[in-house]
């Protein structure tokens, strides 16, 4: 056995690391949900326009539920930085060098500081609760795809720790290279367009099936509800590149059997289509968005762990 084998056999990440990096990607999830709570209930604004602190504070006296809701996804979001750290330096002592799941606990470290800082200018600028800024939307644009891009390192750190192969620079190819950067920029769109269209709901919300429809044909209505009509059309669009990926997925050979995870992503987007069915039928309760981004961030973690997989393809592996 040369020095280079027994120093990587030395380094293997550890079923513990492995165990933690998928922990800190689930705690994520939940602060995204909570911060859906946030926004649905209109509790943007209940520490004021303060940050960090909360209404000037940091012990509340006689806080309102608002301010409840909106201190306790403060508290949260901020004990991600701590755990994406620990992940990072966890995952620094435990690879060998060039691995590349150090490259994406770096980058969810990144992403964890703009997206505080996106946060952050949300609160400043006075972007939260029933704010109808023009501003707002760009701005929720921009932290939802940061969001998005966060979930996605912290996803691609956990799969990379678990291999065994191919786990650094030097010993992968990458294939479809342009395919998969359209694709998942389609399924990120996706994503920001339902974002876009729960603040429309939230925003101007509806009193019946009836009434939501006719405020998406209204010349009088606002180009948040004149264009929800994107979010559905641009989700069929990227059902073409899942298909495509999925494709792919069968007909590959490797180190790596991708037919349950095939499945998994499969049976996610159907039950996708079918929470948003809801989502539009029950005119968007807020336990409704809750589900539906769950199962958007859940089918995004999958899609992004069998895009790795079908992408970044070790190099002693046929196609």
């Amino acid at each position: 056995m040369t020095i280079a084998a027994i120093s990587i056999a030395d380094r293997t990440p550890s079923a513990g690391l492995r165990r933690f990096a998928w922990a800190v990607l689930a705690y994520f999830i939940a602060t995204i949900l909570w911060g859906t709570i946030v926004r649905a209930t209109g509790s943007g604004a209940g520490c004021g326009d303060h940050w960090p602190l909360c209404n000037g504070t940091v012990f509340q006296q006689s806080p309102t539920l608002q301010t409840i809701i909106e201190f306790t996804h403060r508290i949260t979001a901020a004990l991600d930085l701590f755990f994406v750290l620990g992940l990072l330096v966890w995952t620094w002592r435990k690879t060998v060098s060039g691995h590349l799941a150090r490259w994406a606990a770096g980058a969810s470290v990144f992403l964890t500081l703009t997206e505080g800082l996106l946060g952050a200018l949300l609160v400043k600028l006075g972007l939260t609760a029933d704010s109808r800024s023009p501003l707002r939307p760009p701005f929720l644009a921009l932290h939802l795809s940061n969001t998005l891009l966060l979930v996605a390192t912290l996803a691609m750190t956990a799969h990379l720790l678990g291999r065994r192969v191919g786990f650094r620079w030097r010993d992968i190819r990458i294939s479809s290279p342009l395919g998969t950067t359209i694709g998942m920029l389609a399924v990120m769109v996706v994503g920001v367009t339902g974002s876009l269209a729960a603040l429309g709901d939230t925003l101007f919300p509806a009193t019946s099936f009836r009434s939501s429809l006719a405020q998406d044909f209204s010349a009088d209505s606002t180009w948040l509800l004149r264009w929800r009509w994107t979010h559905p059309t641009f989700a069929i669009l990227a059902s073409i590149f899942l298909i495509w990926l999925l494709i792919r997925a069968t007909r590959r050979s490797g180190p790596w059997d991708n037919r349950g995870l095939s499945a998994l992503v499969v049976g996610l987007l159907v039950v996708q289509y079918v929470l948003g069915a809801l989502d539009v039928w029950l005119l968007a309760p807020v336990w409704m968005q809750v589900i539906h981004l769950l199962g958007a961030d859940l089918l995004w973690s999958a899609l992004v762990v069998l895009t790795a997989r079908l992408t970044l393809i070790p190099r002693q592996t046929k196609a």
